[in-house]
């Protein structure tokens, strides 16, 4: 199979930013989605050779070359682009996408703050501010209705979407202190990108475990601001991502302060009931806990949860890939729903298990 041709293909897409683990990971779900044509893709470093050069996996598999980015050729050949590329960058490009009647999907930090002053704190001057009130944020299960009428959706980050998730229901129906929220995450390595840096060498992250930015971490106020939203008052988190040494996948374990005693059984049935027309998000109950390795490849959020009765407190653990559901997966998944596509046309992969 070659660039998914041979298919009841009715839509177009363009990657913009096609050769980083983001962008390869699209390029893995698209080439397999049943209603969705490749028809381009562009990376800066690599123009001019053919994806499969780039990442030898593709090899009889994707016949498309890289091309540089030409927002004209892009528009010309796509009715849907994803920008997977660094903060900064996608915010001169998607205004003029929008222009030409494309959907976008963002999977940088550009277009998923509200306040350009927020993003600013974090990032760098927003050059399209006047896009962000009409930006969605992209966590799929929260904001699908948003998202089916939305020609923009800023995706967001790995953290937030292991975080929130667990943590939304509950801080909806305020059953948590919302300033005792503790989020403990680990990621695999592929989190920080492919491009080239000390702390993602194999001889750095190897057989080490560590914290990095705590609490200085550009996905906190990201959290913050959905919580705080959710919660319809501020809510403030103490947020502690940590560096796997490992390749992929991102496990969070969350702990809240809860304002009234509520067993187990009641806090998982609040839980099966917020996402009960949810397919990726799995709640478990019994003994077992989340594990990365079993939602490798997928775009699955596994749940589960404990009650400290001693200290009153709800914990909360949670898992993804985080190339998936953290990033490609989930941008797939809003192009479904923005497109009025089945929510898990090219995500319904079985996972590995082992």
């Amino acid at each position: 199979m070659k660039n998914n041709v041979g298919k009841e293909k009715s839509i177009r897409a363009a990657v913009v930013g096609a050769t980083g683990y983001t962008g390869a990971e699209l390029i893995r779900i698209l080439m397999d989605h049943p209603f969705v044509e490749l028809t381009c893709i562009t990376s800066r470093q690599h123009a001019g050779m053919a994806y499969s050069k780039v990442y030898p996996a593709f090899e009889g598999v994707v016949d498309l070359v890289c091309e540089e980015m030409d927002p004209k050729a892009v528009c010309k050949k796509a009715d849907v682009v994803f920008t997977a590329l660094p903060h900064k960058l996608p915010m001169s490009l998607v205004p003029g996408f929008l222009e030409n009647g494309l959907k976008v999907v963002d999977l940088s930090a550009d277009f998923r703050f509200e306040n350009p002053e927020e993003y600013q704190a974090h990032y760098q001057p927003h050059t399209a501010p006047h896009l962000l009130n009409e930006a969605v944020y992209g966590l799929t299960e929260i904001y699908r209705e948003k998202i089916a009428k939305a020609r923009l959706v800023g995706n967001p980050g790995c953290y937030p979407t292991c975080s929130l998730l667990p943590l939304i229901p509950f801080v909806k129906e305020g059953l948590i202190k919302p300033n005792s929220i503790v989020i403990d995450a680990k990621s695999g390595v592929s989190g920080a990108g492919r491009s080239l840096s000390l702390g993602s060498l194999f001889c750095e992250a190897h057989e080490g475990f560590r914290p990095y930015k705590a609490t200085t971490h550009r996905h906190n106020p990201e959290i913050e601001q959905i919580l705080s939203r959710e919660a319809a008052r501020p809510v403030v988190v103490t947020f502690v991502p940590h560096l796997l040494p490992m390749s992929r996948g991102m496990l969070a374990t969350t702990y809240a302060s809860l304002k009234d005693p509520i067993s187990r059984e009641d806090a998982e049935a609040l839980l099966k009931n917020f996402y009960a027309n949810c397919p990726f998000v799995r709640i478990f109950s019994g003994d077992y806990l989340p594990l990365t390795r079993n939602v490798r490849g997928t775009n699955f959020v596994d749940i589960a949860l404990r009650v400290d009765r001693r200290a009153n407190r709800l914990i909360l653990v949670s898992a993804i890939d985080n190339l998936v559901k953290g990033a490609s997966g989930q941008a797939v998944q809003n192009m479904n729903v923005m497109m009025n596509l089945p929510e898990t046309a090219g995500l319904d992969r079985a996972p590995q298990g082992i």
